[in-house]
């Protein structure tokens, strides 16, 4: 029915069916032929037929209007499925290490690659971004592993495999990182979040039971914290070097333990064409990074 709006409009720019159809190149008969097929399917006459002339009626005006908005629409839509640039709006959520890890490179990527998709970034911890997923508020968020299964609709991509090391004050010189966690307070990884909840267990199998003085869901706060001399911690280290020059960073030695931080989306959202995009510079950059999680290739090719 494109076809018969736009030649509407060419008959109400032209004046006549004749001078429509001359512009257009098509003949009278076939210009009044698509008249009357608009016509039918709207169930309205446009037009006031007397002898060869023919005026639009007042339906008919107001028809144009309408008609001129559908062809625009129509014509724009064209262009964006035509392009291969992509447009809109992502809305990714991101826990606050991978804010300041992995995700500025992943989007001076992906805003090289396409300039026209914008990035709205929500802030929050895992279980928090795991629901605006789910609910569709979120397309993707970087995230620790859940400790139980992710809805079934959601595809989980493990990106990074950090290990865990303890942090104490720079003035702290033992190296027995049994016998601080033992004797020294604690500054707690908070238990509520998905990292939290990985330090409790491997508490728990190593039997050590801790003297929490605080408890921290933030880890560049719990650093800051150790820092000031307020405790000893254990949380997830990719580069040590970046904080060294604050708190001693001690391996656990055999007994290290590891959380998996990962992309949780839905593959078939909104915004796929968006979505992919993005999952593809997230994998690309992980690669180069240390600790990048063995699965990686593997998942990134199901995803």
């Amino acid at each position: 029915m494109i076809r018969e709006l736009k030649t509407f409009l060419a008959v109400v720019r032209h004046g006549t069916f004749a001078g429509a159809g001359t512009r257009i190149g098509l003949t009278q008969s076939a210009v009044s032929a698509q008249m009357q097929k608009l016509e039918d399917a709207l169930g309205a006459p446009l037009f006031d037929r007397t002898g060869r002339s023919a005026t639009l009626n007042p339906a008919g005006r107001e028809a144009v209007v309408l008609a001129e908005q559908i062809v625009g629409l129509f014509s724009e839509m064209g262009a964006r499925v035509a392009s291969p640039m992509l447009r809109g709006v992502l809305r990714v959520g991101a826990i606050q290490t991978a804010q300041l890890g992995l995700l500025p490179d992943t989007l001076a990527t992906l805003h090289a690659e396409h300039p026209q998709i914008a990035v709205r970034v929500v802030p929050g911890p895992s279980l928090y971004l795991l629901g605006m997923v789910d609910s569709g508020e979120l397309d993707a968020a970087l995230m620790v592993q859940p400790t139980f299964e992710i809805p079934h609709e959601l595809t989980w991509m493990p990106l990074l495999y950090e290990p865990f090391h303890m942090i104490t004050p720079k003035d702290m010189v033992s190296d027995d990182w049994r016998v601080m966690l033992e004797t020294c307070p604690m500054v707690r990884y908070d238990r509520t979040s998905f990292g939290g909840r990985v330090v409790e267990k491997f508490l728990k199998a190593q039997q050590i039971e801790t003297h929490d003085s605080f408890e921290v869901q933030d880890i560049e706060a719990i650093v800051r914290m150790v820092s000031r001399g307020m405790g000893v911690s254990l949380i997830p280290v990719t580069h040590a070097r970046s904080i060294a020059r604050d708190v001693r960073v001690l391996s656990l030695g055999q007994d290290t333990f590891y959380r998996e931080v990962g992309l949780v989306f839905r593959p078939e959202g909104n915004k796929p064409g968006l979505t992919r995009p993005f999952v593809e510079c997230v994998a690309r950059t992980v690669r180069t990074m240390r600790g990048a999680h063995p699965d990686l290739k593997k998942s990134a090719a199901k995803a």
